[in-house]
């Protein structure tokens, strides 16, 4: 599990996320990475599942996944509160942050100390597909490609391809208290999208994770409620509250509590999260 998707998404947050200069850059080397401290906790996951793992010297708390493969890591804090020092103790070649997931703080801090950063900033679907080739070419096998990107460069080239042509009205809420939804310019609009859902609130272009209120989700008429289980932990609870709005989700039973790694890790996850996830939004359609 993550902490909050952004500091803009989060009452509270610590700092900004990096700048948009400090944004897509992958470092330039003559050699991968021997030594890789992994600040987004699905790149961890993905670089184990890459056969990279043996690189990984050290992880955030957040980073859960695969569980045997972290478990013995150090843990340099959380992706807002990485502990600069803990990195630089560990002398990585390479550190992977994501400009959502991290701070402009600590990316700031360590190239000033002279550690190569890579802050990734997948908005897509597809440029998530294309960061895990890009994260395969650290030195991942021929075998781990063929299983491990290409399977995710299939499905998104068959999600594509399969679009639904009626789209399901999404409501997909991130955080309550005060509720919370995805605009356009993130990467969970872009895979609900890609599933054959429009975002209710794409047109809420005043912050990127808009703040509402539930007469604004009434209004919007929401076919679908997909609630995830981070960055809040949405639960039945909720489900049950929402089900009691004149809406036409509530009426069809369609809300849904589900893996919030589905709508924001990148990574092998994908594959698995543009199936699902076509399948509650377009249940007779199959799964594309």
């Amino acid at each position: 599990m993550t902490e909050t998707a952004d500091d803009d998404a989060s009452p509270g947050g610590a700092s900004g996320p990096a700048a948009p200069e400090a944004l897509g850059e992958r470092p330039r080397r003559l050699r991968p990475p021997a030594r890789i401290v992994s600040l987004v906790p699905s790149l961890t996951e993905a670089l184990f599942d890459l056969g990279l793992g043996a690189r990984v010297v050290g992880v955030t708390r957040w980073c859960v996944h695969p569980a045997a493969g972290v478990a013995g890591l150090p843990k340099v804090g959380g992706t807002k509160d990485t502990d600069v020092a803990a990195v630089l103790a560990l002398a990585p070649d390479l550190v992977i942050a994501n400009r959502e997931e991290n701070t402009k703080r600590t990316v700031d801090a360590l190239r000033a100390a002279g550690i190569a950063v890579w802050v990734t900033d997948p908005r897509t679907v597809a440029e998530a597909a294309t960061l895990l080739r890009e994260l395969a070419e650290m030195g991942a096998n021929a075998h781990a490609i063929s299983t491990v990107v290409e399977p995710v460069e299939r499905a998104v080239s068959e999600a594509t391809r399969t679009l639904p042509a009626a789209p399901a009205r999404v409501f997909f809420p991130i955080w309550r208290d005060p509720w919370m939804s995805v605009g356009p310019d993130t990467y969970a609009h872009a895979l609900l999208a890609l599933c054959g859902g429009a975002n209710v609130f794409a047109e809420r272009r005043e912050r990127r994770y808009p703040i509402l209120t539930l007469d604004a989700v009434v209004a919007a008429a929401p076919d679908v409620i997909l609630l995830p289980d981070e960055p809040y932990a949405f639960g039945p609870r909720d489900a049950a509250e929402l089900r009691e709005l004149p809406i036409p989700a509530a009426e069809t039973g369609r809300i849904h509590c589900i893996d919030g790694t589905w709508v924001s890790w990148y990574g092998p996850r994908v594959r698995v999260a543009l199936s699902a996830i076509r399948r509650l939004l377009h249940p007779h359609a199959g799964s594309g």
